[in-house]
């Protein structure tokens, strides 16, 4: 009877542990077309919306879509371009450079993929299925956050290029392609493939 309820249970194991991994697997199934189409509809939503210059980047629209083209990522025949969202603005605030003494900046940040998990950041921000984000956010660093601080020209060029037309003191949602982010290899636990959506407040420029 032991070894009957045993053998029981041993199955029900692994049984559980295979429908966990049939669910993990089935989450990411056709994962290279479901983040290039969601990054189709991005596109769609910035339309004709570009930030071609710092007085373009100044004039955005809160809660509107824009595009930022990526040098980078851009070749001869394609124009790769990374999405972008200002929550709010500070028209006082101070840009980071490329490079020079304004190219180390603190910033809070939440990453998410487009299923909504999130993979990285250091507070609890909006991520890729928040559709409805309120203006002002509701979501905000606390008191037990710490920032990062990193280099402009130190992170992939999904963050490199829209880094450069935020200010110190303004929030902003990237919305980030493969091609800018990690690649077809991906990263760590991060899949090839990948958008990376990113709720980036930019703190300060560290001297």
């Amino acid at each position: 009877m032991i070894k009957k309820l045993f053998s029981f249970l041993l199955l029900g194991a692994v049984l559980l542990a295979s429908c966990d991994e049939v669910e993990e697997m089935g989450k990411y199934d056709n994962w290279q077309e479901r983040n290039e189409a969601y990054m189709d509809s991005i596109a769609r939503l910035a339309g004709n919306n570009y930030v071609l210059n710092m007085e373009q980047a100044d004039a955005m629209q809160l809660g509107q879509f824009y595009a930022i083209k990526d040098p980078s990522a851009s070749t001869s025949e394609t124009t790769r371009y990374i999405y972008c969202r200002k929550l709010t603005a500070n028209p006082d605030g101070v840009r980071p450079l490329y490079t020079g003494e304004n190219s180390t900046v603190s910033a809070y940040y939440h990453g998410t993929l487009i299923t909504g998990d999130n993979f990285d950041g250091n507070f609890d921000g909006y991520g890729a299925t928040d559709t409805s984000i309120p203006l002002p956010p509701a979501l905000w660093p606390t008191a037990f956050d710490q920032p990062t601080s990193f280099t402009v020209t130190g992170v992939f060029s999904g963050w490199t290029w829209p880094l450069q037309y935020m200010r110190t003191g303004e929030r902003w949602l990237l919305y980030i392609p493969w091609q800018s982010g990690y690649g077809e290899s991906g990263y760590s636990s991060i899949l090839g493939y990948s958008t990376l959506v990113f709720d980036i407040c930019l703190e300060s420029i560290v001297k």
